[in-house]
């Protein structure tokens, strides 16, 4: 993550949800809108965890993407 930018959570727009924190610094690591289908995480979930440890993320995007489709 890089620690030069990051996103303050009060200038958020209230359709804007955090979902992650980092743990070691308490900066903004992941956010989610609340009625269009966009997230981000900032890290690279599919680098270091488990094999399964973020799998949840890219089924939330499948599924935003199958539902944006219909």
């Amino acid at each position: 993550q890089n620690h030069n930018f990051n996103v303050d959570p009060a200038s958020l727009p209230a359709d804007v949800a955090v979902t992650h924190v980092n743990l070691n610094d308490d900066t903004l690591a992941g956010l989610k809108h609340k009625t269009d289908p966009m997230f981000s995480v900032q890290y690279h979930p599919e680098a270091s965890p488990g094999p399964h440890d973020s799998h949840y993320l890219f089924q939330d995007f499948r599924k935003m993407m199958e539902e944006w489709k219909k």
